[in-house]
């Protein structure tokens, strides 16, 4: 069997260094912000050059404490895209406000800037573009309309950890930058884990306090907060990976290079635009036959992955917003089409061709 992604051979690279980092931790009897969390910050802060980075419980909770401290609440409205992982409008209803969806554009998947400033409004406070799949979004256009109409940036990075436009790291164009790392991600810990990006120190202090309570220490509570803390074993897991991204990442590239060259024209490939730096967090194709191709794919002992079958404004859960099927066609066309195929750092050359041959075959 050929799985999405191969953790278990990941963890057998790494197994010498993660067993000392938890042996130092369970030793250290500090288990909740500790120093960890603290250098984990300070090297993904680093790593992106912006001023903070703040570890939190969840790519959600990162969404949400960032919607939060920036003040987005009830009666607000947030523009996003509705092919996305669900979290996105979560974390916007979270606050009261709510999700206005703007179809996303053909070719990347992410949000379509051309559509988006016809809906903003008078509610309207802020754009959470998402970087599907680990392209990045149109970040300058982006940040031009929300200059422009006084709005608030969150990126939600959760499949993007390295991601670049013209070398500059998403999760750095915002007001803040939302990453998750869950295991499956390119940058993934042992269990949930989230980061929150941003240069303003006001804003950065704010979150802080809610992720621990609404309290800066000594049982003093400034606010009502929430339990969103990064752990330090994740922190610790984390910081082992975060030394070898790059190259991960590089080795995603190779790998989404060679299924460009060996799938035929029977598939649409991803694209990546120019400035753009893939990290390919999912490698997805295209296709009308997407569901033969995706049996044929099983017999054959080959995973692979719809994400995402029903994009957010169908879903059942968001049906009080209103929408209707044919709103967002993009969306729509894709929910039907996309397929992922394996993807980690750890594929090999033969492998990615026989799930080439395969496709081409079917």
């Amino acid at each position: 069997m050929i799985p999405m992604v191969d953790l278990k051979k990941e963890f057998t690279e790494i197994k010498k260094e993660v067993f000392e980092m938890l042996t130092e931790i369970l030793e250290s009897s500090h288990y909740i912000l500790g120093p960890k969390v603290s250098e984990l910050e300070k090297k993904i802060s680093d790593y992106h050059g912006v001023a903070a980075a703040i570890g939190v419980a969840s790519g959600t909770d990162a969404l949400h404490l960032s919607l939060d401290a920036l003040g987005i609440g009830e009666g607000d409205e947030v523009i996003t895209t509705p092919f996305t992982f669900f979290a996105t409008a979560e974390a916007v209803i979270y606050t009261g406000a709510t999700p206005v969806f703007v179809d996303a554009e053909p070719d990347t998947l992410n949000i379509d800037v051309n559509l988006i400033e016809k809906k903003i409004t008078k509610k309207t406070k802020a754009i959470i573009p998402v970087h599907i799949f680990g392209h990045p979004a149109d970040m300058e256009e982006i940040k031009k309309l929300a200059k422009k109409h006084k709005l608030k940036v969150i990126e939600d990075c959760a499949q993007a950890f390295g991601a670049a436009i013209n070398n500059k790291k998403v999760g750095s164009f915002g007001d803040a930058g939302c990453f998750s790392f869950y295991p499956s991600k390119n940058l993934g810990a042992y269990g949930d884990g989230g980061m929150i990006t941003l240069n303003d120190s006001v804003i950065a202090n704010t979150i802080k306090k809610l992720r621990n309570h609404g309290s800066g220490g000594a049982y003093k509570h400034e606010s009502v907060g929430f339990n969103s803390r990064l752990d330090e074993i994740q922190a610790g897991i984390l910081l082992i990976k975060l030394k070898r991204i790059d190259d991960y990442n590089s080795k995603r590239r190779q790998n989404a290079a060679l299924y460009n060259k060996f799938l035929s024209d029977k598939v649409k490939c991803p694209k990546e635009k120019n400035g753009c730096y893939h990290v390919y967090h999912q490698y997805t194709i295209m296709s009308p036959e997407r569901d033969k191709i995706q049996n044929k794919l099983k017999d054959n002992g080959i995973s692979s992955v719809v994400y995402y079958p029903i994009p957010l404004h169908l879903q059942e859960a968001l049906s009080f917003l209103g929408y209707k099927e044919g709103d967002f066609p993009v969306a729509e066309k894709a929910a039907r089409e996309v397929l992922s195929l394996p993807m980690y750092p750890g594929l090999e050359e033969k492998t990615i061709k026989e799930i080439a041959e395969i496709i081409n075959g079917q």
